[in-house]
Formats: C-alpha cells, structure tokens, sequence
C-alpha cells in the first residue's frame, strides 16, 4: 500500500465528486488509475471486470485544466463489453431520459455489420451514473440497477443493456455502519460522498486500508490535490466556471427586464413571451461573444454593467 494513498489531518483533497477531479482520477494512463476504475465497475455491475481501454472523442486527463465540459468515462471492458461511467456532481431533472438515451447509443454503437458479424454478438452494455445530489428514485435504496422488464407478468427480457444508478443522497441512512458491514458499492459511495469531510477522516483511511481498488483511486487523487500547480490550476477553473455562471444570470435578469418591458408596452401576451425570449437571446449571445473574444473578468463585467440601464417602457407608435 502506497503511503500517499492515505490522507493527514492536514491534507485538503480535492473533491471527487466533481466532473474533472473524478475524470482526472480514472482516466489517467497508469496501472493505479485503471486498476481504481476496474474495481469501481466491478463493484457497480456486481461481477469481476477489467478495463482494457477507454474510448472517447478526447484523450484522458492529465492536466485539470484540460477538462471543462460534463464527460461520460467510456471505456471497454477486457471481453469487449462497452460501459459508460459518469459523475454527476448536478445531476439535471431529466437526468434519468437522459442516462436511457445515451445507453441506447452505448448498446447500439457496437454496430453489426462486417463478416461474421450479428445481433448474437453484440455484447453487454453498462450505462453508470453516480448522482452526487438530488433523489430520484423513491425508496432508500443506494444501488439501482435497471433493465428491460415487464412488470405486470414479472418477466425480464434478459436484454444486453442495463442502466446503474448510485445515489449519494441515501448514504446517511447506512453512514454509520462498520465498513465491514459495508457492500462494496457502499464502501465506494462512502469515500466519494465523505471524502473531503475532516470528521470522517478516520473511517476514510479505513476503507483505503481495506479495499484495494479505493486506496488506487486515493493514491492518484492525492497526487493530484498535493501538487501546487495542479491546484492552482483547478482553482482558477473553478473561478472561471462560477463566473461565467454568474455573467450569464446576470444577462438572463436584464433579458428578462427588456423582455417584461416590451411585451407590457405592446400590451398582449404574445408580444411579453416574444419579447422575453428575444431579450434573454440578445443577453445570452453578447455574454458568449465576450467571452469567446478573450476578455479578463473585470472587462466583461464593466462592459455589462455599462450597458445594463434601465429598459424604456414607453409604447412604440
């Protein structure tokens, strides 16, 4: 066991449970960052799996600052089965069409054209979503795993694509178990969820201790969080992406207010509905501008802030 895997009482790790920080973890080309995401699936599916390889339209992370949209880890098992992890630190409200949609694609991609191939050969397929907040299945139960399924006869179609859905939100009803009555899943969703919780540091260097695939995962986290460079850049990411949120609420309000203001002086539904859409447009498109031109925080916001006056609610003639 690697002596970086463990965590002090004064190291800060970054948090996990974000997009980047879990894809910069189990993405990396290294024997611990592949070994962590075997384990991981495994534990999800509920049978023993290796990686082989990951699959994607963008090479694996090995700078933070190289990752800046949601990114769904696909990779190939060593029997060729596609699977697709994914950590959704804000999961959206339709979260759960979104994870059927992309399993089809995943089942699909596969393809059965060419010599000696059919439908008997497409593989089983794995579509993984870890829910880092929200509920969405009403039960307390942590580890869902969906399938094809007629539920009035209670008969399974015994398809190839399955849908696995972990929820960090159910952990406090079973936080206070001993890890060694902890299932796997449970032990993973535990260092996830608590990771970066001082109080908690105790039981985490337990689990670390224990189940190898976890003290692989902690081991490339904490070289990532204990190297300056690294956490600079994460930091800077971090600004950027609030303040771009922040620009864009600011543009919808002003989108809003021009929208309200027109559709009240033309005095009908349709002219408020048309003229909000087209002033959260307007707003929307000049922020993206702004930022696609390459200028600071401060230039932006000044450039807002100058032309944020007062809409004029005076009917046209």
């Amino acid at each position: 066991m690697k002596q970086t895997a463990l965590l002090t009482d004064t190291d800060d790790p970054f948090d996990i449970r974000k997009d980047n920080i879990f894809k910069a973890v189990f993405t990396r080309n290294t024997d611990e960052s592949m070994g962590a995401l075997s384990r991981l699936v495994s534990a999800l599916i509920g049978r023993d799996i290796t990686i082989e390889s990951i699959l994607a339209n963008e090479q694996p992370v090995d700078c933070l600052n190289d990752r800046q949209l949601r990114f769904d880890i696909h990779c190939r098992a060593k029997n060729g089965e596609p699977i697709s992890v994914e950590m959704c630190f804000n999961p959206v409200s339709f979260e759960l069409i979104r994870m059927e949609f992309y399993a089809g694609k995943l089942f699909t991609g596969q393809g059965i054209k060419g010599e000696f191939r059919n439908y008997r050969k497409l593989k089983q397929t794995y579509q993984i979503a870890i829910l880092a907040k929200e509920r969405f299945m009403p039960d307390e139960i942590l580890l869902h795993s969906f399938e094809y399924y007629d539920p009035v006869h209670k008969v399974s179609l015994n398809g190839r694509s399955k849908i696995i859905t972990l929820e960090l939100v159910k952990l406090p009803s079973i936080a206070e178990k001993s890890i060694d009555k902890m299932s796997d899943p449970e032990l993973w969703a535990y260092y996830f969820e608590y990771l970066t919780d001082p109080s908690k540091r105790c039981k985490i260097n337990e689990i670390i201790k224990s189940k190898e695939g976890i003290a692989m995962a902690s081991s490339v986290l904490m070289t990532i969080s204990r190297d300056d460079e690294e956490r600079a850049r994460i930091l800077r990411a971090e600004k950027t992406e609030l303040d771009y949120e922040s620009f864009m609420s600011l543009a919808m309000e002003e989108g809003h207010a021009k929208g309200h203001a027109k559709g009240h002086a033309q005095g009908h539904a349709e002219g408020h509905a048309e003229g909000h859409a087209e002033g959260r447009a307007e707003e929307r498109q000049k922020l993206l501008q702004l930022f696609d031109q390459g200028l600071s925080v401060e230039e932006i916001k000044k450039q807002l802030l100058s032309n944020h006056s007062p809409p004029d609610p005076s009917p046209t003639t």
